[in-house]
């Protein structure tokens, strides 16, 4: 139940009626017509901007259409006042047993409490990771499988059928220096010295892939030209870093539904299928850029290459699929590969980039307009740095140095339920600061704390329930008597818990997993407030001693929370504590 969608359906009723007895023109199009909390609690429940928007197109003042359809919404018995302010915003305060109500929606309802039809179905493809397959995850990974993984869950809830894919970056020049730095650990593992030579790899986590091409091939390849062992080598190591960075994956409690090879699109036709899809659209053609801006005459040398025509889609400037000498630029495939998504038949394609993407994500979208025919929106999400403090100090990364802090590293420290927490406790294109001692406090500073904490709580009190002999299993609450439930502190958490299903399709809509955690906290700091003032007000802690009835329903209440606190947290993947050691 959408408390909020439920509303807004009373106010188009209620606006049809004013059609129907000509106080208001026939065909008006209600779509712009909403229902949200006020800017400012204290106006009201809610607020709409029905009298805002109607008033042009219904030829009226504002005021007018907003006073009477104050007068229609007060005849309705979930609202209790219906006040116009301003120059015709409408504020409502709805009647205690609505909000009663939601506490028994969302005990009925349990894991499903917040769910939506929104996605109808629709196929949606979350692009997300795709690391280069030359070393294990480092910190900087982390945070956009979550986010990823977390939007890929809240979409699914929201009633979309989601896809997660991860494109293995295997075709280019990165995985020939792994071979040659595998090759060298393989010498090494041979009792050679290796020679790591500058841009070759150097990390230690290649050592393993050394023995385990002992292992395979023994001293065959030794003393052997590269053009020998090149492309094997090559293989032979992606493989194994595949299957390192899918174990990190799994740790951190992602796992994917498709693994999509960069190298699969060479010599298949696919890139050239692409481009010529294009070229058919005269969106290819063979011409000179103008130099990058910023560049002086002798640093750029005009080449005639083949580009495609990507400001007719919505970019800055045209870019390059094929060089001069023939090959292939690095966009070319990538064109190819979200070229094969769009033929898979998906609704709307979502990726998940580094910031160091952010050049192209006009490019990717311009191409996914042009091969779609404008159907398949892209929408490409940014991931800023995760900047890494240990003991204080701030913490580099350098896979090329070999000294970066991997995935595995951070969970094993943290742990995969705090580490999910954290990574989304900003919006995805804010930098955010991990600091290992400050995300393992107990303190209301800490998010992933404040929340588990919250839930811990709640559970605490349906144990001493459960000591007690009364019954708290979710349908027995959904049926006890809510109507003593009439304190503001507890009408507050109720207010926030009639909240979450409009979150949900709010987060949905803009990709934005972050909200949930946001709203969780909000949801926890009720919670923890209505808690702390049964310190001092005997009459609102959750448990009433001897008073069976009134304690159920105030364990009602605070179960309804733990429901949406359950799910949130389902969507963010995080496993909910249910009692703090």
């Amino acid at each position: 139940m959408n408390l909020f969608a439920e509303i807004r359906a009373l106010v188009v009723d209620a606006l049809g009626q004013m059609a129907a007895e000509g106080s208001l023109p026939a065909g008006l199009d209600l779509t712009p017509v909403a229902v949200e909390p006020p800017r400012d609690p204290a106006h009201g429940d809610m607020a709409t901007n029905a009298a805002m928007v109607l008033a042009k197109p219904a030829g009226l003042q504002p005021r007018v259409i907003a006073e009477a359809l104050a007068s229609k919404l007060s005849a309705d018995p979930r609202i209790s006042l219906a006040e116009v302010a301003g120059p015709g915003f409408l504020n409502l305060r709805l009647a205690l047993p609505v909000w009663q109500r939601v506490v028994t929606d969302a005990l009925q309802a349990g894991g499903t409490y917040g769910k939506s039809a929104l996605g109808q179905g629709q196929r949606v493809n979350v692009e997300f990771v795709s690391a280069n397959p030359t070393g294990p995850m480092h910190v900087g990974h982390v945070r956009g499988a979550v986010v990823g993984d977390a939007l890929s869950n809240l979409l699914a809830f929201a009633g979309w059928d989601v896809t997660r894919e991860y494109y293995i970056n295997d075709g280019g020049a990165q995985v020939d220096v792994l071979a040659r730095s595998a090759y060298e650990r393989y010498r090494e593992a041979n009792g050679l010295e290796p020679e790591i030579r500058e841009g070759l790899y150097p990390g230690d986590y290649l050592i393993p892939v050394g023995e385990a091409l002992k292992a395979k091939y023994g001293t065959r390849l030794l003393d052997q030209p590269e053009a020998v062992w090149l492309q094997d080598v090559r293989s032979f190591a992606t493989e194994l870093m595949m299957e390192e960075i899918k174990s990190d994956l799994r740790l951190l409690g992602v796992e994917m539904d498709v693994f999509s090879s960069e190298k699969a699109l060479y010599g298949t036709g696919e890139i050239e299928a692409a481009i010529e899809t294009l070229r058919g659209m005269d969106l290819i053609y063979e011409g000179v850029l103008e130099p990058p801006k910023g560049k002086e005459p002798d640093d750029w040398e005009p080449r005639v290459q083949t580009l495609f025509r990507s400001t007719a889609h919505g970019d800055d400037v045209d870019r390059p699929v094929k060089k001069s000498d023939g090959s292939w630029t690095y966009f070319a495939p990538d064109i190819a590969y979200h070229y094969n998504k769009v033929r898979r038949g998906f609704y709307a394609l979502i990726d998940i980039f580094g910031a160091d993407h952010g050049g192209y994500v006009k490019r990717m979208k311009a191409a996914v307009s042009a091969l779609s025919g404008g159907k398949v929106p892209l929408d490409i999400k940014l991931i800023q740095l995760v900047k890494l403090y240990k003991n204080g100090e701030p913490f580099k990364m350098s896979k090329r140095a070999g000294t970066f802090v991997t995935l595995h590293d951070v969970v094993e420290e943290a742990g995969a339920d705090v580490t999910r927490f954290i990574m989304l406790t900003r919006k995805n294109d804010v930098a955010l600061d991990f600091d290992f001692a400050k995300v393992l406090e107990q303190s209301k500073d800490n998010p992933v704390f404040y929340v588990q904490y919250a839930n811990a709580r709640i559970n605490s009190v349906l144990r001493k329930a459960r000591e007690a002999g009364i019954a708290c299993d979710d349908a027995t609450l959904a049926g006890v008597d809510l109507s003593g439930m009439t304190h503001e502190a507890e009408i507050a958490l109720a207010r926030k818990i009639a909240e979450w299903p409009r979150l949900v399709e709010i987060a949905a809509r803009g990709n934005e997993p972050h909200r949930v955690a946001f709203y969780l906290y909000e949801l926890a700091s009720e919670l923890h407030g209505l808690w702390n003032r049964g310190n001092y007000d005997p009459s609102l802690r959750f448990f009433q001693t001897g008073n069976a009835a009134t304690s159920a329903a105030k364990i009602a209440l605070a179960r309804a929370a733990g429901v949406v606190i359950g799910n949130g947290l389902g969507i963010l993947g995080v496993t909910p504590v249910e009692e703090m050691r």
